[in-house]
């Protein structure tokens, strides 16, 4: 299972048991949003490093779909509940997203200096 998958799976999971859980807290939802992005950013794979960051909003709007409520539960107002909270909720969305940048960009720096540093050790000295 990719990397995007998972954490679409597991923001719906996180999403069906706020509702269940705290009655559709989008707070509760935001909250629990950010340990996702860091572990989604921590768990990639290197070779996928720039994925989490684009991955992560895409899953905090699929884990939105239970904890978004709106009038009477039809499709218009499931989808007006959805924009609503989207944008009421735009500074978890941000903010995870952020974080999951700045993990990744930390661990691209770090390899890419881990590559350098192997590189100058085999080449060879004047």
């Amino acid at each position: 299972m990719g990397s995007g998958l998972f954490c679409g799976a597991v923001m719906l999971v996180v999403g069906l048991l706020t509702e269940a859980l705290f009655g559709a807290s989008q707070t509760v939802y935001g909250v629990l949003y950010l340990p996702v992005c860091v572990l989604t950013a921590l768990w990639v794979r290197e070779g996928n490093l720039f994925i989490a960051p684009v991955v992560v909003p895409i899953a905090f709007a699929v884990g939105m779909v239970p904890v978004a409520k709106e009038g009477e539960g039809g499709a218009l107002d499931r989808l007006m509940g959805m924009v609503t909270a989207l944008a009421t909720q735009a500074g978890w969305l941000y903010g995870g997203t952020l974080a999951a940048c700045v993990i990744v960009l930390v661990r691209r720096v770090r390899r890419v200096r881990a590559v350098n540093r192997s590189l100058a050790r085999s080449r060879p000295r004047p």
